[in-house]
């Protein structure tokens, strides 16, 4: 944490699932101070009401700033003094944008532009913003945002590269168990209810990751990027039907109720693309995915022999490694969410 010494760090959509994680893996680091800027009070004065109860030395570090990504000069406001940036503001629910798809641009989109351009402006070291597998061929308005998104953050890192300044790079990530939106609370929710569980299609798969993960892939690129570069976590998957009977050998079953799938929903997610598999690096754990660092002249390129535009595949949450139901089981147990769930809920059964 030494390179975080006496510096700022600012968080966008910092009362978030991911930001409250960040701010607890930093609350005792050695930064000088931490903003949280978001947009709702309610959540910032819960949080502030949280830390000064639970870590009240820490607490002091702790700086709130309401405004919103769609607001350049808001973001403008918060910037001055600003070392460091985990841009995690977003509208990621599915449904929700593919019925008001305007407000994911704003948000996803526009907002990620205000927010690195005031980086840069105001000279911030780095920023690492984060994405989702759903921007790898997307096919619904959340995964198409999140998409330009990327783009957004690819043309801004490589401004700010031949300024020599700020280094800006991108995370890509799959289901964040428990966080606002997962469906695991939903199933816990049901089966507390004596409802059936609600399952959308059985063979459906999804990534498997833990709030904790999802920080430390964004400290692993924070250490190790380049400009533009995206960085993925190798991660388990599961399908939605062994998904569900985890969550009911946890706690209870209940039956369960096939319903279809909903807005914009894919069978499969992708975290690497066929085309981005080329540029990929093996990095242990995670998948760097350097910047395509080719200009509009394409004159310059002479194609010689074959040329290969893509990977034999993609890398998905059918082809990564696979849990069964113990190994979900096992999974989800790393969350804080089922823990404190599983216990009150047996305690309430005793």
């Amino acid at each position: 944490m030494s390179v975080f010494n006496n510096s700022t760090l600012m968080i966008t959509g910092g009362t978030g699932s991911f930001g409250s994680t960040v701010l607890k893996h930093f609350l005792d680091s050695d930064l000088k101070e931490i903003r949280i800027f978001s947009r709702d009070e309610k959540k910032q004065d819960d949080m502030r009401h949280e830390l000064q109860a639970k870590h009240p030395e820490s607490a002091k570090k702790v700086k709130f700033y309401i405004g919103d990504v769609r607001n350049p000069q808001a973001v403008r406001d918060a910037m001055p003094g600003v070392d460091y940036i985990f841009h995690a503001a977003a509208l990621k629910q599915v449904p929700s944008c593919e019925f008001f798809p305007m407000e994911a641009v704003r948000t996803n989109i526009v907002g990620t532009d205000n927010v690195l351009h005031a980086a840069i402006d105001a000279g911030v070291k780095r920023v690492v913003c984060l994405s989702t597998d759903k921007a790898a061929y997307p096919i619904n308005a959340m995964g198409i945002s999140k998409a330009m998104m990327e783009h957004v953050i690819y043309a801004n890192a490589r401004v700010a590269a031949e300024r020599g300044g700020t280094t800006i790079c991108c995370t890509r990530y799959g289901n964040v168990m428990c966080s606002r939106g997962s469906v695991i609370p939903l199933f816990i929710d049901q089966i507390k209810a004596g409802n059936p569980i609600t399952i959308t299609d059985p063979n459906m798969t999804r990534f498997l990751m833990n709030l904790d993960e999802a920080v430390d892939l964004v400290m692993f690129a924070f250490q190790h990027a380049n400009p533009g570069d995206l960085f993925i976590q190798k991660a388990d998957a599961s399908t939605i039907g062994d998904l569900a009977k985890a969550v009911q050998q946890l706690f209870g079953d209940t039956g369960t109720q096939i319903i279809g799938t909903r807005h914009g929903e894919k069978l499969y997610e992708t975290l690497m693309t066929r085309e981005e598999r080329l540029r990929s690096e093996d990095m242990g754990h995670y998948f760097r995915v350097a910047a395509d660092n080719r200009d509009l002249n394409y004159d310059k390129f002479v194609v010689k022999g074959e040329v290969h535009t893509m990977a034999d595949e993609a890398y998905t949450s059918h082809n990564t490694n696979r849990l069964d139901v113990d190994g979900t089981v096992k999974k989800i147990l790393t969350t804080d969410y089922v823990q404190e769930a599983l216990k009150n809920w047996e305690e309430k059964r005793a």
